[in-house]
């Protein structure tokens, strides 16, 4: 069955255009010009993802989106919008965004981020990860590597799980630093911080291995598979 995902999106050609690109990817798109009517179907229809502009005639994305979320709508929601300042994020999070992309975008980069969207919410009733003979159980936080403990801090775990969850995938260090540590705009960039983390989490997770699971893509991140580097 096609992924169904709602774009409430005013403006004609960028709505056409997300239609274009996300049916070609084998997405079941409905579009919604207003936010009236995209509240109407999100509350009548049940949808996988719902893509969300924030200036929209009418009801703005942020009423329509705090509505819904009132109402109990759980599926995910990825916002778009030209704004890129920082409490314009805030708002759009707070409000019950799970994501966040401003405009102008790349449109794989839509797409990776509503894959990572749609396997979290997949996984949202799951409370154990696994990824070859590394498992993590989210609710004890604890995590081993076959059979073996892993001393892992705070922040180690949740860098880990994040891998874990996007297993296969490239996980970039933006990534890291809004899904884990929640910065959205940086003065100065975390890369430094990450890759001392990344650097610890991979002696705990692959020294004693024989198979290394933590691989870093030069330039870009990181991603977590089993394989050679």
């Amino acid at each position: 069955m096609a992924v169904r995902v709602l774009v409430i999106e005013d403006e004609a050609k960028v709505a056409q255009a997300l239609r274009e690109g996300l049916e070609h990817e084998h997405y079941d798109v409905t579009i919604a010009e207003t936010g009236e009517d995209g509240f109407f179907r999100a509350s009548a229809e049940a949808f996988d993802l719902v893509l969300l502009d924030v200036m929209l005639p009418g009801r703005d994305g942020l009423e329509v989106l705090r509505t819904l979320r009132t109402q109990g709508m759980r599926s995910p929601v990825l916002m778009l919008t030209a704004r890129d300042a920082v409490e314009d994020r805030v708002r759009g999070l707070d409000a019950g965004a799970d994501d966040y992309l401003v405009k102008p975008f790349a449109f794989p980069e839509l797409i990776a981020r509503m894959r990572v969207l749609l396997r979290r919410g997949r996984q949202a009733e799951s409370t154990r990860l696994a990824v070859a003979d590394l498992e993590l159980d989210l609710v004890a936080r604890q995590a081993t590597r076959a059979g073996r403990d892993l001393e892992l801090t705070a922040r180690e775990f949740d860098v880990l799980a994040f891998l874990v969850r996007h297993a296969g995938q490239l996980v970039s260090r933006d990534m890291l630093a809004q899904d884990v540590w929640k910065e959205f705009a940086r003065a100065t960039p975390l890369d430094n911080v990450i890759d001392v983390h990344m650097a610890r989490i991979r002696r705990k997770v692959d020294t004693e291995a024989a198979v290394k699971l933590i691989h870093t893509v030069r330039g870009v991140g990181f991603t977590l598979r089993e394989g050679r580097a």
